[in-house]
């Protein structure tokens, strides 16, 4: 999978119920191919393989559990997952958080597949026990920054700059991305500049008023990189 990365979480909002989940990841795929960035879309669980089948570009899960098929009432599976569409999967988001033993299970199960992992962290400590897994992305994401429109890039900088160090130190294979609060091109610029590898948006851009305004101009300063 291509740097720089935008993936968007549509997380559960009302917003992208039905058929909007569709339009939205449709608007991400033009604006990907228009303006040549790597753009994901992570939609609701129930939606999940009609939005892999209707676009090209990559489909995430925003989670998955450590359980295989079988008897695993409930659980979301990774080869479900694969058959499903997915090409990867959100793990251990702030909403979302799992033990770090699952975690690993988690990140092997998706290896196995050839699936691709964003693993969410707190902390850039956090960050460093989980580049030591191997993910494919590490995603620095100061809970209390979620959903604020206050970017951890502008507002805590500090906490990226020591994740991707944290990550050099321990696993530089793994790509740093960051979220939290990110809702503008200049918040992607920044976090652009301190190492990130990319972003993980949400509210920004399910919440936006004009959903193909709002992932051009955060996609834009990637084209740039």
């Amino acid at each position: 999978m291509k740097t720089p990365f935008l993936l968007i979480n549509f997380k559960n909002y009302s917003e992208v119920a039905g058929v909007a989940s569709i339009t939205l990841a449709e608007t991400a795929e033009q604006v990907s191919r228009e303006i040549g960035v790597e753009i994901g879309v992570a939609p609701p669980t129930p939606l999940l393989s009609q939005v892999a089948r209707a676009v090209a570009i990559p489909v995430f899960a925003q989670h998955v559990d450590p359980e295989g098929p079988g008897s695993t009432t409930g659980a979301i599976v990774v080869e479900h997952l694969k058959a499903a569409g997915c090409v990867g999967s959100i793990v251990n988001h702030s909403e979302k958080r799992v033990p770090l033993e699952s975690v690993k299970s988690v990140v092997e199960r998706l290896k196995g597949l050839a699936m691709f992992s964003m693993v969410c962290a707190k902390t850039p400590d956090e960050v460093s026990s989980i580049a030591a897994l191997g993910p494919t992305f590490a995603a620095i994401e100061p809970p209390e920054l979620i959903g604020s429109g206050r970017a951890v890039s502008k507002v805590r900088p500090e906490v990226v700059l020591d994740s991707v160090k944290a990550v050099e130190k321990v696993n530089p294979n793994v790509a740093v991305v960051c979220g939290a609060g990110v809702v503008s091109g200049e918040d992607v610029e920044a976090a652009i500049r301190l190492g990130s590898k990319g972003v993980l948006v949400a509210s920004g851009v399910v919440k936006a008023k004009d959903w193909r305004t709002a992932i051009v101009d955060l996609a834009t300063p990637l084209a740039r990189k």
